[in-house]
């Protein structure tokens, strides 16, 4: 299969007619209706069917399109840089980051660095430690932000800020005065979980497993937004990164530091070999003060 019927495939997946499709690509639709052909007939198998004047995909491509989605997503970053530099514009800054970062700390740091550099476009996705790290050797990611190191040797991590780990509880579960709880007293609590925990989630698992009775996690989810929300439904208590933690203090949840206390990090991870635009250091500047702040 050619590049070419590739993006044909994903401009009839995204429009769902050859009509649009063949606007997307800039082609006639004649030449479209020829490329899929070709692609089908090259395959001996037929990717789209017609239904009510649209094009379905077909259970085969269904089946296929986990694995085309990456490249897929890397054509339209390549359609983007190409529209860049066609306009004499600089390509946009794409960064990934850790849910908890992507959530409460990047927002207000890509508008500051709006503000700094109005022609500055910027391309944020929430991403795991692993796809950050594939994103940045594959050349699809430019600056990421995690809450761990990256343990590849073609990847460096800086620490930017550091902070602790925080117990969120409903409201009137802490006194009016705590400042802090210790780890023991969770022993035998109902504790919210993540369903896939990252290297902080691992390590926090690890050390409540050390407690008698140990904590029951009844239930588990994907994200640290989801913990939050769990939380403020009464559903039990989370130990969280302090970004969770400061959003959901703004959400009048109880929330105070686990003692002794549990250290968590921003990094910034890059390739080693490349260097950062002025527009990304600035954005490290930006997210250095904002972590340091909350």
């Amino acid at each position: 299969m050619h590049l070419r019927h590739l993006e044909v495939i994903d401009a009839l997946l995204r429009t769902g007619s050859v009509q649009a499709a063949a606007q997307w690509l800039g082609l006639n639709p004649p030449e479209v209706e020829s490329l899929l052909a070709e692609t089908e007939r090259d395959s001996g198998l037929l990717w789209f069917s017609r239904s009510r004047g649209r094009l379905q995909p077909t259970p085969d491509l269904l089946a296929l399109q986990p694995l085309a989605q990456p490249l897929f997503d890397r054509l339209d970053s390549v359609r983007r840089q190409v529209e860049a530099l066609r306009e004499h514009r600089a390509p946009p800054l794409r960064l990934w980051a850790s849910e908890p970062l992507v959530a409460h700390l990047l927002p207000h740091s890509v508008a500051a660095l709006r503000r700094r550099f109005p022609d500055c476009t910027c391309q944020l996705r929430s991403a795991t430690l692993a796809e950050l790290v594939r994103g940045l050797l594959l050349g699809d990611c430019d600056l990421a932000l995690a809450l761990e190191p990256a343990e590849h040797p073609q990847v460096q991590s800086t620490a930017l800020a550091a902070g602790k780990v925080h117990l969120i509880a409903p409201h009137g579960w802490l006194g009016p005065r705590q400042r802090h709880v210790g780890l023991p007293a969770l022993a035998g609590q109902g504790l919210l979980g993540l369903e896939h925990p990252d290297g902080l989630g691992l390590a926090l698992e690890q050390r409540l497993r050390k407690l008698a009775p140990a904590p029951r996690v009844h239930v588990r989810v994907q994200s640290y937004q989801l913990l939050r929300a769990m939380v403020e439904a009464g559903e039990g208590l989370a130990l969280v990164d302090p970004f969770t933690a400061q959003a959901a203090r703004n959400a009048g949840l109880d929330t105070c530091p686990i003692s002794p206390a549990i250290d968590v990090h921003v990094y910034a991870l890059a390739r080693r070999d490349h260097e950062p635009s002025a527009a990304a250091r600035a954005l490290l500047e930006i997210v250095t003060d904002k972590a340091e702040g909350l």
